[in-house]
């Protein structure tokens, strides 16, 4: 294992964990509100963001698939030492990670079933620019109307209309963050 893969974790695992933490679920109760992640110094081309997640949500028990660009010796060790979650295919992941284009097609990612609609994939998406502008989102946890630079609309429109099954959403860039779970709705800004 290459020594790179021994740093860039939580400096205080317990703290950095729970603030981290609190950051996505506040994220997610609030669709379209940008957190800040700070803590993790994960190998290029993982963003912070996108590495605080993963030190956050994964441990040996999730799977995560690598798209693109991520899917590389430096984050492939990072991750294996950091969280021990198993790199596998799409089919399996209850997490993805990559850039937009990387993670598409979204056909083979699972979307829960009606017995279990929390058996879903997560896609943590690393995006070039993350703003409060853009597409409408609407929906619970947003008070009228909130808006956030999406890579696109039609496939999260399609994705809402599935609720309660489908995909939840994490958007990195640099260290910023902000969530669109399945049950937002979402329109052309």
């Amino acid at each position: 294992m290459q020594a790179a893969a021994l740093s860039g974790g939580f400096s205080d695992p317990s703290t950095d964990g729970a603030r981290a933490f609190r950051a996505v679920m506040q994220a997610m109760a609030r669709p379209g509100r940008i957190e800040r992640l700070e803590g993790a110094a994960p190998p290029a081309p993982m963003s912070v963001a996108a590495g605080v997640v993963a030190l956050t949500l994964c441990d040996p028990d999730t799977p995560v698939h690598l798209a693109g660009a991520l899917d590389c010796d430096a984050v492939r060790g990072w991750l294996s030492f950091h969280t021990g979650a198993p790199v596998v295919g799409r089919q399996a992941a209850v997490f993805a990670f990559g850039t937009w284009q990387a993670l598409l097609p979204l056909e083979g990612y699972v979307m829960g079933t009606s017995d279990y609609p929390d058996r879903s994939v997560t896609l943590i998406v690393e995006l070039a620019r993350l703003e409060a502008a853009g597409a409408r989102l609407s929906g619970p946890g947003i008070a009228g109307v909130s808006a956030l630079s999406l890579p696109e609309v039609a496939a999260f429109r399609a994705n809402a209309a599935h609720f309660p099954l489908g995909m939840d959403f994490l958007f990195c860039c640099g260290s910023l963050l902000a969530a669109l779970p399945r049950s937002t709705r979402v329109e052309a800004g």
